[in-house]
This record gives structure tokens, C-alpha cells and sequence, in this order.
């Protein structure tokens, strides 16, 4: 397998650019079914679950190709409700289908999804609101079957501001008798953009990005057009290198973002000591000469602090001049990072999902392995700071959510190669 190696100490300085958001585009690809159309998509990062979603796609009889940065999908030929099971289990967001497809033909068989082992992801709030909405659901050897004579809108309150639940439900309604309601709704600025595709296609969405979402029903389908869309850009991506400037003591300009979506990074970069200067699409952090520590960084659903950027923190925070303390209350298997760290001479202590982090004087260079996406990516963030060289294992998970990443890196002065 693939692998990163590293030799720490270099000095970010540069400018890189910000690609589209996986977790915007994978819900935007599974909507292209519902169209019965051809879509059109540009800013589409080169990534692991982006080719997954386009093979699931393809699987069911979609054309899809892809030059460049730009995927289009023509959805008029689907021809299968069977989603072939060795594909959604390589990722979770496959799961999102199940809305888009009982929207398309009122019937899919699923099986449960794949994706990182961060802890229970169950999807107990999608199965929930989806037979609120008058489908049937069998569950029986791993898979899913579920089939809706007529898919029908109510209000709905999820129990959780879950983004999946709330991507499914907005899929299954925009095809949907009547309006549906969906109440304490994820607020992501994934739902936006998923909302500004399908409106631009002629679907009702409205109040992605708050907390009611109102979707009503789409009778005449023949009124959906083609559509062409330029996918946001990924704060996550954009968050991991403001954690890689601020670890080096870099300098480091990121073009294309949306510094709205990333103002819970910022506000704890700038607590650990960072210089960070913004407009709307570009921005520059500069990395202190001693990180300080923080007190307390606590993962909540947005507008709070992202789950997937704490590893990545926590590996800068190895390196601060103190105490940290930080609380995942978002998935309770999400510190696998913490022993590949300790190897690299971190000191870290878990209890349950708290981790107390007391900053060293350095790491060091160790033979570490990714265990997940965000958590390989702070293997990475750790062994650009540390004394000797890191050889970052299993990048398949990293691949799946950065492209070009050590090539990105590399620009800005790293020294990194993959093998």
C-alpha cells in the first residue's frame, strides 16, 4: 500500500488553493438521480469516495464522466434499484441514495454502509422519517429494502440535527405529494449547497442552513431541467491547512474558501496564537513562534467546532506550550489518532471522550498508520513539525478526502513524497 513519507521541520510559506467539499459533492451526485436529466458539476475534487459515488452511479445505469474538475451525470437511463453492496460498503455517504432513489422509483435495496470506523453512525433518524413519509422498510441479512407506493410530506422531527437524515429526507420529499417539514435539521453549509443544486433544477427547497427545512413536492417532473453547479469549497480541507501553517510556523494564503463556513477554525487558531486575515475568499494565517494552549475545544454539530478538524488540532496542540483539553461529543471512537501521536513522542491521556493533551518541547519522526480519514491527516500535520522523518501508512484513508494532499504541500515547501 501506499504511504506518505515525511521530513519534518520545513517552514510552510505559499499559497494553495481549496477544492470542492466531498461532503458537498457526494449528496449533490446522489441527487443527479431524482432529475432524470443530465447534470453538470464543477470544482470536483479528485477524491477516493468522489470515484465511488460516480462507480455507484454507473452501477445503477447512470453515464457519468469526469474531465478535469468537472463530472457530468445523465440520469435518463437508470435502469437498477439494486445498489451492489461491495460499493456502498467502501463508503458511507452511499447511504444517501436511499432518498434520491425511492424519489426516482419509489423502491431501493441498500446495504448497510462502510467508511471510517469513528464509532455508531447508526441510521435509525434516515429509517425513521423515511417510513413517516409512508415508506416500508425490510431489514434483513446486512441490507435494506425500502418501497413507497406513494412518498408523502409531513413534518418531521429528527432527534438529532443529523446531516445525513436531513440530506435523505430533503431527497426522498423533493418528489414527494405535499410539503414536507423537517424541524431541528442539520445546519452544514453542505444542505445549502445541496439546496441551491436541486432549486436550480427546479425544486422547492427552502431553509437549508437553519434549523426548519420546508420542501414541497415536485407533481410535474418534467418541469426538472439540466442543471450546472460550482460546488462550494471544503472547509475541512481549508481548516487542515490553516492547522498545517500554524504547526510549522508557517505563512501560508488559501484561495477559494468561504470564510463564513470556517469561523469556528479560525476563532480556536487564533486562541492558540495564530495571525489569521480574511475576506471573503481568501485567507492568510500566519503561525506563532509558541502555540498556546487551550483550555477547552469541545466538537459540536455546525456552527460549532467541526469533528473533523479535532484530530488535526489536537495534533498542533501536542506541540503547545501547556495543558489542552478536548471533548469529541460527536463520535465516541474518534480518537485512534491518540496512540499513532503518542508514538511520535506526544503526550496524551483519553478518558472516554475527553483527552487531555500536554504539550512537548518536540515530536519525532515514527512509522505511524492512519486508522481514518481526519486522523491520518493530523499524522501528516505531526510529521511536518517533527525532528526526523514520519512515514504516514495506509493514505487510502487520507485519499479519500484530500486531493493531491502531499503534492499540495509540497508546493508550499514541504518535504513530502508518496511511495
Amino acid at each position: 500500500m501506499s504511504k506518505y513519507i515525511i521530513k519534518g521541520g520545513n517552514r510552510l510559506v505559499g499559497e494553495v488553493f481549496v477544492d470542492g467539499a466531498k461532503n458537498a459533492v457526494l449528496p449533490i451526485l446522489a441527487s443527479t438521480v431524482i432529475l432524470d436529466n443530465v447534470s453538470t458539476m464543477f470544482n470536483v475534487p479528485n477524491l477516493r469516495d468522489v470515484e465511488m459515488m460516480i462507480k455507484i452511479l454507473r452501477s445503477i445505469g447512470c453515464k457519468a464522466k469526469r474531465i478535469d474538475n468537472m463530472v457530468t451525470v445523465d440520469s435518463r437511463a437508470l435502469n437498477k434499484i439494486d445498489v451492489p453492496e461491495d460499493l456502498v460498503r467502501q463508503m458511507r455517504s452511499s447511504i444517501i441514495l436511499m432518498g434520491a432513489m425511492l424519489s426516482r422509483c419509489g423502491e431501493v435495496t441498500i446495504s448497510y454502509p462502510g467508511g471510517c470506523e469513528i464509532g455508531p453512525r447508526p441510521i435509525d433518524l434516515h429509517l425513521k422519517a423515511l417510513k413517516e413519509m409512508g415508506v416500508s422498510i425490510e431489514e434483513a441479512h446486512g441490507f435494506i429494502h425500502c418501497k413507497a407506493e406513494e412518498l408523502k410530506g409531513c413534518e418531521i422531527q429528527l432527534d438529532y440535527p443529523s446531516v445525513g437524515a436531513t440530506e435523505n429526507i430533503i431527497l426522498a420529499a423533493v418528489r414527494a405529494k405535499g410539503t414536507t417539514i423537517i424541524r431541528n435539521a442539520a445546519r452544514e453549509p453542505e444542505l445549502q449547497d445541496l439546496q441551491k443544486f436541486l432549486n436550480a433544477a427546479g425544486c422547492k427547497v427552502y431553509g437549508a442552513g437553519t434549523s426548519v427545512v420546508r420542501v414541497e413536492g415536485i407533481e410535474n417532473t418534467k418541469s426538472l431541467s439540466t442543471v450546472e453547479h460550482t460546488v462550494i469549497p471544503d472547509r475541512i480541507v481549508a481548516g487542515t491547512y490553516m492547522v498545517a501553517s500554524a504547526i510549522t510556523g508557517g505563512e501560508v494564503i488559501l484561495k477559494n474558501i468561504e470564510v463564513e463556513h470556517i469561523q469556528s477554525i479560525i476563532a480556536i487558531l487564533r486562541e492558540a496564537g495564530c495571525m489569521v486575515y480574511s475576506n471573503c475568499t481568501t485567507l492568510k494565517i500566519i503561525g506563532p513562534k509558541n502555540i498556546l494552549p487551550l483550555e477547552s475545544v469541545r466538537t459540536l454539530p455546525y456552527p460549532g467546532f467541526p469533528t473533523d478538524m479535532q484530530a488535526q488540532v489536537m495534533a498542533m496542540l501536542t506541540l503547545a506550550k501547556g495543558t489542552s483539553v478536548i471533548c469529541e461529543t460527536i463520535f465516541e471512537n474518534r480518537f485512534k489518532h491518540v496512540e499513532e501521536l503518542v508514538r511520535m513522542g506526544a503526550n496524551i491521556k483519553t478518558i472516554g471522550k475527553v483527552a487531555v493533551v500536554k504539550g512537548v518541547k518536540e515530536l519525532t519522526g515514527a512509522n505511524v498508520s492512519a486508522k481514518d480519514l481526519r486522523g491520518g491527516a493530523s499524522l501528516v500535520l505531526a510529521g511536518l513539525a517533527a525532528k526526523g522523518v514520519t512515514k504516514v501508512n495506509n493514505i487510502y484513508h487520507i485519499e479519500r478526502g484530500y486531493d493531491d494532499f502531499h503534492k499540495k504541500l509540497a508546493s508550499l515547501g514541504a518535504d513530502i513524497k508518496k511511495e
